[in-house]
């Protein structure tokens, strides 16, 4: 992480607001009235969470068993070469780790469809506010981490909280500024965080969010594990290929964008991305893939499906995660991603629409 951080000229915090919807007026008010506005957050009522199943995909009964079944399987004949020598991964008490792992997760988990809670907010302006906080988060030079715990918080808060469209924004740069405090050796400082909306937001505004953020989520956020803690377990199958992770690294924050995927536990996330980009790559799913992430290659298929669909949008080039992809540094992988998803959407498409 650089020491020095480049103070790239970021979004005007009056562009953001009008990408949402606001008015002049609007945007003024989230300037000028910084006591109202977060007392007015503070005293939001929280909401119900909300019913729907957080299992996904969801399956009959019959393919459950088939699942589990083959699972089964695998773990009875496959047998794992124990790296003890490989000291990030602990080996002698991995098991455990990733036993409690997917504990936390579930616990962790934002409400499947609070978005229909919401009075004002939508599902795009939550891939607007997303792509903002991508920008900043590559800007400051911030740990992957970081940013899945900062979307992590944006999403729990609102399964919590109706926030008005005017202070969506205030929720993301609250929640980055939260948990640059969490992964960072040298985190930004509010200052900084200030300096990010261009002044759209006052110091004082930003520390009140914080506490507003933190009191509502009982203070919980350490306990989340982003995609690549599993992502890592995973890269095991294939020795850790560099092709394969980095295409999968890409794919899996592309999820971030879609809020389908909001529903699908981090460990899924990650297998979806390996086993999406062992495709793209023209590699099979092997045992190794299926014990190291417990999912089988017909489980994975609609997340896949899903990823194919996204990266099919006709404006996803304009998206900030697909232009930072596109660098050499990450062997081009959103070009390659999605000139594959354009070769094969017909057939995607065609397996989707069998699905329904």
């Amino acid at each position: 992480m650089d020491v020095e951080r480049e103070r790239a000229p970021s979004r005007p915090v009056s562009a953001h607001c009008e990408s949402l919807g606001t008015g002049e007026e609007e945007a003024e008010a989230v300037v000028g009235e910084v006591d109202s506005d977060v007392d007015e957050l503070e005293e939001q009522e929280e909401v119900a969470p909300p019913n729907a199943a957080r299992v996904w995909p969801e399956v009959s009964t019959e393919q459950g068993k088939r699942y589990k079944q083959e699972l089964e399987t695998v773990k009875a004949t496959y047998e794992d070469e124990v790296d003890i020598f490989d000291t990030t991964m602990v080996s002698e008490y991995s098991d455990d780790i990733f036993e409690y792992m997917a504990e936390l997760e579930e616990e962790m988990m934002p409400g499947v469809d609070y978005m229909s809670s919401q009075t004002e907010i939508t599902w795009d302006m939550r891939q607007l506010l997303v792509d903002w906080l991508l920008q900043v988060h590559r800007r400051y030079h911030m740990l992957p981490e970081t940013l899945w715990i900062a979307i992590n918080i944006v999403d729990r808060f609102l399964t919590k909280r109706v926030v008005s469209r005017v202070k969506l924004q205030l929720v993301g740069v609250t929640a980055m500024f939260i948990a640059s405090k969490y992964e960072e050796i040298l985190a930004p400082s509010v200052d900084e965080f200030v300096f990010m909306t261009e002044n759209g937001y006052s110091k004082e505004e930003i520390l009140k969010g914080e506490r507003i953020v933190l009191q509502t989520l009982e203070f919980r956020i350490s306990q989340y594990c982003s995609p690549y803690s599993w992502m890592r377990r995973i890269s095991k199958a294939d020795d850790y290929d560099i092709q394969t992770r980095t295409l999968s690294k890409f794919l899996t924050e592309v999820t971030l964008l879609d809020y389908r995927f909001v529903r699908v536990k981090p460990s899924l996330v990650a297998a979806v991305g390996m086993y999406t980009a062992r495709k793209m790559l023209n590699t099979d799913w092997s045992e190794g893939f299926v014990f190291h992430s417990g999912c089988t290659e017909e489980h994975l298929l609609p997340g896949f499906r899903l990823l194919i669909d996204k990266l099919n949008d006709e404006e996803f080039e304009q998206q900030h995660v697909f232009k930072k992809y596109a660098d050499k540094k990450f062997l081009k992988a959103s070009i390659y991603a999605r000139q594959w998803a354009q070769a094969h959407a017909d057939e995607v498409a065609e397996e989707m629409e069998l699905e329904h």
